[in-house]
């Protein structure tokens, strides 16, 4: 079968003339955003997005307003001819790709590079997309106490970030359904809490984690490890899968032991732990003990590349 060759669309005002068109023939729109450099994950999403959806829309745009100066947009994976070539072996194929130049409004600074302008700071915000003399960015979308734990610690304007770039997002493509993987737990909860609380038209759908034949989340930053980094980051994945055999069998309801158990798994492979917690699904506030569906969610650094996973326990 020839493969489908989808639209690439790089202007708002196109990509909404687009989505409003299918909408006008009676299609529903599915809609996948993604930052790039793609990867059966990514693809997994977009296979559940086409469940749901008449005409599939991808965005791919490595969003500099969730980036703070120390972190790693500089280095963050680019293939887009790559992906491109992805999407088209997609059985199905997709309808189009939205890949906008910019999303935000730099005021004086936008002709500098997306580089130049992510390391241009004012104190903990990120100035390439802050309000520049009057001119530039101004407005953020924060979904208030979801985005505060978890990554939100030690990322504390990542997850403002993403809520903005989405709601953007969300406001030009204007799908009826949006798919995010679980394996950005938080993310996927911050953007369906925010959903309601916006009256967004459009269903937020969780899609499970993806993993390699190893057992590690498939992730984009996995290139980054080296060969023994992958090896020990082997620890998250297969700590995770024990601990949540133990609390669904009852063999471990206290949940201050089963973080022990986990964070000293990783820390001997070799991990360095930002956080190991036991949090409510829907709430993500941390419990003492496990008494109620629950994620195990962790973040670890293996040498300069920090990881996420995170499992359900349902009890």
């Amino acid at each position: 079968m020839e493969a489908k060759e989808p639209i690439i669309i790089t202007e708002k005002e196109e990509m909404r003339k687009w989505s409003r068109f299918a909408r006008a023939q009676g299609k529903t729109i599915g809609f996948v955003p993604t930052m790039g450099y793609l990867h059966e994950g990514h693809l997994s999403l977009i296979r559940e997005a086409q469940k749901h959806a008449q005409v599939i829309v991808v965005s791919i745009y490595v969003n500099p307003g969730q980036f703070s100066l120390n972190e790693d947009l500089s280095t963050y994976p680019s293939d887009f001819l790559g992906d491109i070539e992805k999407l088209k072996s997609l059985p199905c194929g997709i309808d189009a790709v939205f890949s906008p130049r910019n999303l935000y409004d730099y005021g004086d600074g936008c002709g500098r590079s997306r580089l130049e302008m992510a390391h241009r700071t004012e104190g903990n915000a990120i100035s390439c997309v802050e309000e520049n003399g009057g001119g530039g960015h101004q407005t953020w979308v924060a979904v208030e106490r979801l985005g505060k734990g978890l990554c939100g610690k030690s990322r504390p304007i990542f997850f403002r970030g993403v809520a903005t770039v989405v709601t953007k997002l969300f406001n030009i493509v204007e799908p009826d359904f949006a798919v995010f993987g679980k394996k950005d737990y938080q993310q996927w909860r911050i953007i369906q809490k925010m959903v309601r609380d916006l009256d967004f038209g459009i269903k937020v759908i969780g899609a499970e984690v993806v993993r390699e034949d190893d057992g590690i989340a498939m992730s984009s930053r996995n290139v980054r490890l080296s060969p023994d980094e992958r090896k020990q980051a082997l620890s998250i994945s297969r700590a995770l899968s024990k601990a949540k055999v133990a609390a669904e069998k009852g063999g471990l309801v206290n949940c201050k032991d089963l973080r022990d158990v986990v964070i000293k798994t990783i820390e001997e492979a070799g991990g360095r732990i930002d956080y190991a917690e036991i949090v409510d699904q829907e709430s993500l506030e941390p419990a003492e003990v496990i008494e109620m569906p629950m994620a195990f969610c962790v973040a670890a650094w293996f040498g300069s590349v920090r990881l996420i996973d995170n499992v359900e326990i349902n009890v």
